[in-house]
């Protein structure tokens, strides 16, 4: 009777060790898919990260200061233009006029949905750069011009839609600050 019992506990002790093992290889696959899920969304927020972004909060800040743009002016340009010292990576024709705008263009685009398209990316990589303190102003913005303000000090962006001499499509980016 001893040896039927010891027998019968074995095989009630392997029935549920083997109940249990599905249960437990039932996490594998999220185990393998939360990391997953994770690495996506790291790359998705790289992805939405300017490269430009560090300059651009830099550029940002020295539009508060009273100050403005004087620190990163060079060399005088065409009119009232002067080249800045600090360009945002990946953007053309960077340049301050007076002491209270900075300009930038993007690489020229062939086509308006290009370039339509290109804006809508600037206009969120802008945002996720800046914070949530940059909304639209969407009274102010309209089909091609988009009005960005900082909540926290008298600092706008305008992303607008231009066609060069060439017949391309660029975004141009102005900051500027709107203090006397």
């Amino acid at each position: 009777m001893a040896q039927n019992y010891k027998s019968a506990l074995t095989t009630s002790l392997r029935a549920r060790l083997h109940a249990r093992t599905p249960l437990s290889t039932a996490f594998i696959p999220v185990l393998i898919v939360l990391p997953t899920l994770a690495l996506i969304v790291l790359l998705f927020a790289l992805e939405a990260k300017a490269p430009y972004c560090s300059e651009l909060k830099q550029m940002a800040e020295l539009a508060a200061t009273k100050g403005g743009f004087s620190l990163i002016s060079g060399k005088p340009r065409e009119g009232n233009f002067i080249e800045s010292d600090l360009v945002l990576a990946g953007w053309n024709d960077c340049s301050v006029y007076g002491t209270r705008t900075y300009t930038c263009d993007t690489q020229p685009f062939k086509t308006a949905q290009e370039v339509e398209d290109a804006q809508v990316r600037i206009l969120d990589r802008v945002q996720v750069c800046l914070g949530e303190s940059w909304t639209e102003a969407e009274d102010r913005s309209s089909l091609g011009f988009i009005v960005l303000q900082d909540a926290h000090r008298p600092v706008s962006i305008t992303l607008s839609i231009a066609q060069t001499d060439q017949k391309e499509y660029v975004v141009r980016l102005i900051l500027f600050s709107r203090t006397d």
